[in-house]
């Protein structure tokens, strides 16, 4: 379980967000981040059952202030991925425990301009498979739309007026669930967090087999 006590400490972070007040209680934090990482890693082994999983990260939680403008020194979160195996699985999966905002989900934030290109050709080709996936009942009313960034106009090399532009303008795949602080702190949470993961899989699913094949359908990977 998360302790709600963890969510207390991460609340009350983000109102004293300075060193003086975070040194004070690093013991504190240390406790609950040691917890987190148990939490993190049980996911893991639950995850390793139905997929390959590399690894995970559980990310710092003080920030590179060197080129923001927030020179706020920690992230008031604890958050971190998971990482597919192999260069035939693609997609991360994510998890944030952040009081107000915590989230579970995963996808594609930021694909390389050959993937990206491969992604666009395949929804030209046939948006039917993808719109299945994501619009399927289940994952509705999970995630709802997808999430990312996108360009204004037609990517280059695109019409305008093909039917799936909605999705060709895409630079991003994500999907999220989020979760009350309530529903965090619950002995049930683990189990919901690896039910959103199950429930993204056919999207990662698919995604790999289009980044690691050619338009013909022929493997690109050894």
């Amino acid at each position: 379980m998360i302790d709600s006590a963890a969510l207390k400490f991460l609340s009350d972070l983000k109102k004293n967000n300075n060193r003086e007040w975070f040194n004070e209680r690093k013991d504190t934090f240390k406790k609950h981040e040691k917890e987190v990482k148990s939490f993190f890693q049980e996911i893991e082994n639950e995850l390793q059952k139905t997929d390959n999983i590399e690894g995970h990260k559980v990310w710092r939680i003080y920030r590179d202030v060197r080129f923001s403008k927030d020179k706020t020194p920690f992230k008031p979160r604890f958050a971190g991925g998971y990482k597919r195996a192999t260069a035939a699985l693609r997609g991360g999966y994510f998890l944030n425990i952040e009081p107000g905002n915590s989230a579970v989900g995963g996808g594609f934030y930021g694909p390389n301009s050959e993937d990206l290109k491969r992604i666009r050709q395949e929804f030209e080709m046939d948006d039917s498979e993808i719109r299945a996936i994501i619009n399927h009942k289940n994952f509705k009313s999970t995630f709802g739309e997808m999430r990312g960034e996108e360009v204004k106009s037609a990517p280059r090399g695109f019409k305008a007026d093909h039917p799936a532009i909605d999705l060709i303008k895409k630079k991003q795949f994500y999907f999220f669930k989020s979760f009350s602080d309530e529903e965090v702190c619950q002995a049930g949470f683990q189990k919901e967090v690896i039910k959103t993961f199950k429930t993204i899989r056919p999207f990662f699913d698919y995604m790999s087999e289009v980044l690691t094949t050619d338009l013909n359908g022929e493997s690109i990977i050894d």
